[in-house]
């Protein structure tokens, strides 16, 4: 790949992205999406309307949980983490992953 190109994200992937950037530690949702850019080392955008969706779904699959706290540029931002559930939950998303992507590294070697 030349450069750092930005890579679209699977429908599904986007809930195991941001249990695995919170399992790292609270944060407000666009930490979140900072912190998904920064371990994708850039080639992966979170935007907005896809992320804050996706926190109030996994806040309601109680997989995660908020309350209100100032940022570090002194706003009130609304701070997410991981819950029990989540961190169980991540781990059968990060399995179903690997399944998936020995599914299609097979596909793609057959000749």
């Amino acid at each position: 790949m030349r450069g750092k190109q930005k890579a679209d994200l699977l429908q599904g992937t986007l809930d195991l992205l941001i249990l695995k950037a919170l399992s790292l530690g609270p944060m407000h949702g666009y930490g979140v999406g900072q912190r998904i850019m920064q371990m994708a080392e850039e080639t992966l955008k979170i935007e907005e309307g896809s992320l804050y969706p996706a926190l109030y779904r996994l806040e309601e699959k109680e997989w995660i949980k908020s309350e209100w706290g100032i940022s570090e540029n002194n706003r009130r931002a609304r701070f997410y983490k991981l819950t029990p559930a989540g961190r169980k939950q991540l781990n059968i998303e990060e399995e179903n992953w690997q399944r998936f992507v020995l599914a299609i590294g097979k596909v793609l070697r057959t000749a």
